[in-house]
């Protein structure tokens, strides 16, 4: 079943005409971090950050939304704030794995054909590029998922290892480019535009089964990108520009700047 939706000005990305499945939005979340221990519960602006995430998500008015919970202090939260949460095993290696188990317990039946998933330290995320990782898989049905990437516009960031590259290319006013490949490194080589990869994934039902039953492939390992997998495996990949990078609560400083962004 699909349904056509015309917004305007929902996200940093303007929306002309979204063609919507039937998505299953899921939100990964652990409280293990290195840098920032338990911040799936950290505070912002009087709300867990996780919850600030499913707000967003809930702004996005794609459908369905469940937190996949490596702990049950998140599942309570989450429940406690009217959302809908699932505890998966805390082991998994990756969130895809996490995002998957999650995706067999709340939908055993398969009513939901995309699966978005959300990484759970984006509370300043544009609800409507939520939307926007749609648009691609809309678009071109031999795609197994869609991503999304905005342009770099600090120098700094075009050499720094922890920016991921998205290597695609737009034209004019196109919209969506088919990934060619993703990279820690300066690439692709000479004058014009770099694009800052965005970790939120759309993926097809099928193609989201199939990637957490491959096993990690050698580029994968080499530049830790969890996405080459997909490519390695013949799987296409489709990213859609959006105007600006959601801030990632990494560390207290992130948390500090998530605050101010959200009014705290």
């Amino acid at each position: 079943m699909s349904k056509t939706v015309t917004k305007q000005g929902e996200s940093s990305t303007e929306i002309v005409k979204i063609v919507s499945h039937n998505p299953l939005i899921v939100i990964p979340a652990r409280m293990a971090s290195v840098r920032l221990p338990g911040k799936p519960l950290a505070d912002i602006c009087g709300l867990p950050m996780i919850v600030q995430v499913v707000r967003r998500a809930e702004e996005a008015k794609c459908g369905r939304i469940i937190v996949a919970a490596a702990e049950q202090e998140i599942v309570d939260a989450v429940t406690n704030h009217g959302g809908e949460a699932i505890l998966t095993d805390p082991n998994h290696p990756s969130g895809s794995d996490r995002v998957w188990e999650a995706v067999r317990k709340a939908d055993p039946d398969a009513q939901h054909d995309v699966i978005v998933n959300v990484q759970g330290d984006l509370p300043t995320l544009a609800p409507g590029d939520i939307k926007a990782s749609l648009e691609p898989l809309d678009a071109a049905p031999d795609l197994a998922l869609a991503t999304l990437a905005a342009e770099i516009k600090r120098a700094e960031e075009r050499d720094n290892p922890n920016v991921v590259k998205a290597v695609c290319a737009f034209e004019g006013d196109q919209r969506w480019s088919r990934a060619l490949y993703f990279t820690r490194a300066t690439a692709p080589y000479g004058d014009g535009p770099l694009y800052h990869h965005i970790g939120l994934y759309a993926y097809r039902r099928d193609a989201l089964e199939r990637f957490v039953s491959i096993a990690p492939s050698a580029l994968e390992r080499r530049e830790k990108l969890e996405q080459l997998r997909a490519l390695e495996a013949g799987m296409n990949i489709g990213v859609r520009l959006v105007s600006s990078v959601p801030l990632g609560v990494d560390t207290p400083e992130d948390l500090d700047r998530a605050r101010k962004a959200l009014g705290g």
